[in-house]
């Protein structure tokens, strides 16, 4: 039991006394996965509200194929990325393997699917007579597409935010493409693996913390916003 509270205490005064290489690879972990957030926001919120509201040939086979692709192994998508930055890959030329760029197109892909999928069973939870409505007060386009995404805007919200929640957590993806290399592709999940091994409990702490604390905060915004939503019904 003390070398758990050990571990704590230690973990607690590294990330209070400003350690630049403690504070350094938390700065990273939360650039990369929050510009992968907001990129597969873009991308995962046009395609659920696609699939969610309208109807047509071959829907059922593009939601499969993202239900699927929510459940992808980040080892997987990591290995798949991997080979198309690889020297002999189609977009080796780049040169982007073992650097943050290739960590955020691998946690993209691995978060615009979870984004999408959730997205389309909150916008299609919305009932058609707001449709109906808005289109008959002459609602253009957008108008229409802007008021069904803020009707099923915590569905939407809890999409983003549990996509955030996977990637920032993920080992998997950024160590096979990003290669942990300290000082440019080190993050939070791949230090605590990395310092874990060599028995350094009290830097593992510290960067454990951080996303316990992430989790808490992420999962707190969540919930206030559920319940603001409630409110706002009654």
């Amino acid at each position: 039991m003390s070398v758990y509270i050990t571990a704590i205490i230690d973990g607690f005064r590294l990330l209070l006394s400003g350690s630049q290489d403690v504070w350094s690879i938390i700065e990273l972990s939360l650039g990369v996965s929050g510009s992968a957030i907001l990129i597969a926001t873009v991308i995962g919120v046009p395609i659920g509200y696609f699939l969610g509201m309208t109807r047509f040939g071959g829907r059922w086979a593009l939601i499969l194929l993202v239900n699927t692709a929510m459940g992808f192994p980040p080892v997987v998508v990591g290995l798949f990325v991997f080979m198309a930055l690889s020297r002999s890959g189609p977009l080796g030329e780049l040169g982007l393997l073992f650097t943050p760029q290739s960590m955020l197109i691998a946690q993209v892909i691995l978060a615009a699917p979870l984004v999408a999928g959730v997205t389309t069973a909150a916008v299609a939870g919305v009932p058609r007579d707001l449709r109906l409505q808005l289109r008959a007060l002459g609602a253009s386009r957008v108008q229409e597409a802007w008021a069904v995404l803020k009707e099923s805007r915590r569905g939407v919200l809890a999409a983003v935010i549990a996509g955030f929640g996977g990637i920032i957590s993920e080992v998997g993806a950024v160590s096979i493409v990003g290669g942990n290399i300290e000082g440019s592709t080190r993050v939070m999940t791949t230090a605590i693996m990395f310092h874990v091994r060599r028995g350094e409990f009290g830097l593992a702490m510290a960067w454990a913390m951080v996303l316990i604390g992430i989790a808490l905060v992420v999962n707190a915004v969540l919930t206030g916003l559920q319940n603001a939503g409630v409110r706002h019904e009654r």
